[in-house]
């Protein structure tokens, strides 16, 4: 699988100024062999969805801008030189939560002890349904959520569109989770839609950070301010680490990245439950969605604990934009299509 990734690493209806541009053709290739769809724009290298066995979860792995750059982490799965290494289930673009049912999606990795497994769980892909290119690149697949004993919690249906114009690319996510069997989504601080990107767009820190689950597990994480340059916005003028724990309809990190400006926005959708979702983006590049544990970041003033019956559904819908330029996108042109998103069913 590792010399796969490596090898995609080395593959060679939007409004406003900036997107009045030709949209690149998109190609969609299934790898059945690999478990894998790579996803093109006009033969460039845009990302792939990787569903291996040995993988706890499907994830978008590795994104690139259109300028060529990658913007996830590399570690676990390809390691580049200075990147941390904390946090290995941190990968690519990836949707799960931290207690379901008291299992725990969203911190699995290889790194959990084989004694400890039982509190886990498990998202495999169950199929490919469609995989698809054109003006736009289309992924469909189902999935099962499961615990150690392959007991199923949750199906999962996501389809992923795929768009690049010029020096933006987009990719939109619909996820409709029903429950095989009563579902209680916990209210917790890790969840739901995550991005960890690289090392160079996390934000300035000379300060180690400690993070600790609900399982015990201390993670220590230690920045260099001389080499990172992101920063935080949101849609309700936060920045920095004040965007953590904060509400928004959309939250962007910026910063430099070869020889441009790496823009990634992440909008919510006012179909939603939790709209406008709180942001759990983090100084050291977890950049994360999370509708769903109101309870931490509004420090107790509110809680959701979402509950779904046999055979109910919930259905998140997100959208991601990337964008390479000397600049970085502005509040006006990231307002326009968060506006042009929320009019989308």
């Amino acid at each position: 699988m590792k010399h796969f990734i490596l090898s995609l690493l080395h593959l060679a209806t939007m409004v406003g100024p900036i997107y009045a541009q030709h949209k690149q053709k998109i190609t969609v290739r299934h790898d059945k062999l690999h478990k894998s769809v790579t996803v093109e724009a006009d033969g460039q290298p845009f990302t792939a969805l990787i569903y291996p066995d040995d993988l706890e979860k499907p994830t978008l792995f590795p994104i690139h801008a259109a300028n060529g750059e990658v913007i996830t982490r590399g570690y676990p799965l390809m390691s580049r030189a200075n990147e941390p290494t904390d946090h290995p289930h941190h990968v690519g673009l990836w949707m799960n939560y931290e207690s379901v049912n008291g299992l725990d999606f969203w911190n699995n990795s290889s790194a959990i002890p084989p004694d400890k497994n039982d509190k886990y769980g498990w998202i495999k892909t169950t199929a490919i349904n469609e995989a698809k290119g054109g003006d736009t690149g289309l992924i469909n697949y189902t999935a099962n959520w499961c615990d150690i004993k392959q007991q199923v919690l949750l199906k999962e249906s996501t389809t992923l569109v795929f768009q690049s114009t010029g020096r933006v690319r987009t990719i939109d996510r619909t996820t409709i989770l029903t429950a095989q069997q009563p579902v209680s989504f916990t209210d917790v601080k890790d969840g739901l839609l995550g991005l960890r990107v690289a090392h160079e767009l996390e934000l300035p820190s000379d300060e180690e950070r400690q993070f600790t689950d609900t399982h015990g597990v201390v993670t220590r994480v230690k920045s260099n301010p001389n080499t990172v340059t992101g920063n935080y916005l949101t849609s309700e003028d936060k920045t920095g680490d004040a965007a953590w724990g904060s509400r928004a309809r959309w939250c962007m990190l910026y910063g430099k990245k070869g020889g441009d400006t790496i823009s990634i926005v992440i909008m919510d959708h006012p179909d939603n439950i939790g709209y406008p979702t709180y942001w759990h983006a983090r100084g050291y590049g977890l950049f994360a969605a999370n509708p769903l544990g109101q309870k931490v970041f509004s420090k107790g003033s509110e809680a959701l604990n979402l509950t779904l019956e046999p055979g109910k559904s919930v259905t998140f819908r997100y959208r991601i934009v990337i964008a390479s330029d000397n600049k970085r996108l502005s509040t006006k042109e990231i307002d326009r299509l968060s506006d042009n998103f929320a009019k989308s069913r």
